[in-house]
């Protein structure tokens, strides 16, 4: 490995190449920046990523001209640039992103990659983010680092050996933090419905957000709880100090946290620095739906931008206009309703923040359909919790439509009722 300017590093990038970047915490910013500064040199360089942090310079005037994004999945520093003739997305299982690097589907020109500094054996660690970034490492023929002391060194498979890496630049800045928002009454509210559907000894799957943390908050009283996720953040640790999350319960990988990445705070970083008890592996492996459903009592909460009246779901769309991505979804809400007494559980709250209902007569023109109504089983709101598995067309309506919020339920009781008359 030679450490060499970040300059240096950047100029490996030539015209035309597929670029992958690391994503979430783990952003190797300091690269892509002096990549943005060459906009002038270079031409057509296509990048390739999940969820980033950062400025993500790439998307705007007058980088966006000699950059294109083709996304795996959508974050608000690039919505804008995948939403116009500079980007696209790609509908993809975060479980199957790998498939697109190591089919030579996506090769891989150049992964940039922020790692830790190489222990005694010359290893350095992939940190808090190895979800698709280690098939990227694996596969990719050139690799640019920055080594950071900052970085957790985690366990399990996310370490890549100083060989591998082409050439590196050397930084000392905190990755990226996400601390805990306060929680609202009507988050709480719905923490407290999910928190009820949750028996001991059940293995969870959750994302960031207050409604996670609000469903983890109201957990203190539940025994062997077990993590197998793709990602966690900052709820999880007073279940662990608590002695709430032990893992004795699950049958994959008994008694660790299971995960592909995280993201929270410092405190959470440091938890998961050199602690064998966090797991972290490729997404490949944590959001295979084979090794979800081999835990018992897999509960699987989620989230929806709107859900129709017959449970269809979309969670990465507003309309035609791609919001996020298919991402892990399906994986464990698929996992969870085959796992032995699992539970796939939708979260949302009953209106958005201006007071549209989420649940909606029919999805919006051009929505994509992240979860079919097939697979949908409990959703909950602030006014409780519905069980669609079995019900039909008419059933699934008058269900949601009781958990919808009361200003709303006559509009959609209506709709319902136009919708499935059955006059010829």
């Amino acid at each position: 490995m030679r450490i060499v300017s970040t300059a240096a590093a950047v100029s490996m990038i030539k015209s035309g190449d597929r670029v992958f970047f690391q994503g979430a915490a783990m952003t190797p910013n300091t690269l892509i920046d002096a990549l943005c500064e060459r906009y002038n040199e270079l031409e057509d360089i296509e990048i390739v990523s999940i969820h980033t942090e950062g400025d993500a310079k790439y998307t705007r005037e007058p980088y966006n001209k000699t950059f294109r994004m083709n996304s795996c999945f959508v974050g608000g520093n690039v919505r804008g640039m995948v939403n116009s003739s500079y980007g696209d997305y790609i509908p993809i299982f975060l479980s199957e992103i790998h498939l697109l690097f190591r089919k030579h589907i996506l090769p891989l020109d150049v992964a940039m990659v922020q790692v830790s500094p190489p222990d005694k054996h010359g290893f350095c660690s992939l940190g808090v983010s190895v979800d698709v970034t280690l098939p990227a490492v694996q596969t990719a023929k050139k690799v640019i680092a920055q080594i950071n002391p900052f970085i957790p060194r985690s366990h399990g498979d996310g370490i890549i050996h100083i060989d591998k890496i082409d050439c590196a630049i050397e930084v000392s800045v905190p990755i990226h933090t996400h601390d805990i928002a306060p929680i609202s009454t009507i988050e709480q509210s719905i923490g407290k419905n999910i928190a009820n559907l949750i028996d001991d000894g059940a293995t969870l799957q959750m994302g960031i957000g207050n409604i996670p943390n609000a469903v983890l908050s109201n957990l203190g009283n539940h025994k062997r709880l077990g993590i197998h996720t793709e990602m966690f953040s900052d709820g999880i640790l007073p279940l662990i100090e608590n002695g709430v999350i032990t893992g004795e319960d699950k049958e994959i990988k008994t008694g660790k946290i299971v995960t592909c990445f995280a993201v929270g705070s410092q405190k959470l970083y440091d938890f998961i620095d050199d602690n064998p008890l966090v797991h972290f592996k490729e997404a490949g492996y944590t959001n295979d739906t084979a090794i979800i459903r081999k835990n018992p009592k897999v509960t699987a909460i989620n989230s929806a931008i709107e859900i129709d009246v017959t449970g269809q779901i979309c969670a990465d769309t507003i309309g035609s206009r791609q919001y996020s991505g298919v991402g892990g979804q399906m994986d464990f809400i698929r996992g969870a309703s085959l796992s032995r007494d699992g539970k796939p559980i939708f979260a949302i709250p009953s209106v958005t923040a201006k007071g549209i209902s989420k649940i909606t007569p029919y999805l919006k023109q051009g929505a994509g359909v992240t979860t079919t109504r097939a697979h949908v089983h409990y959703v909950a709101t602030e006014y409780g919790v519905v069980n669609l598995f079995g019900k039909n067309l008419k059933e699934r309506a008058k269900a949601l439509i009781s958990i919808a919020h009361p200003n709303h339920r006559e509009a959609l009781e209506k709709s319902a009722y136009q919708r499935f008359r059955n006059d010829g």
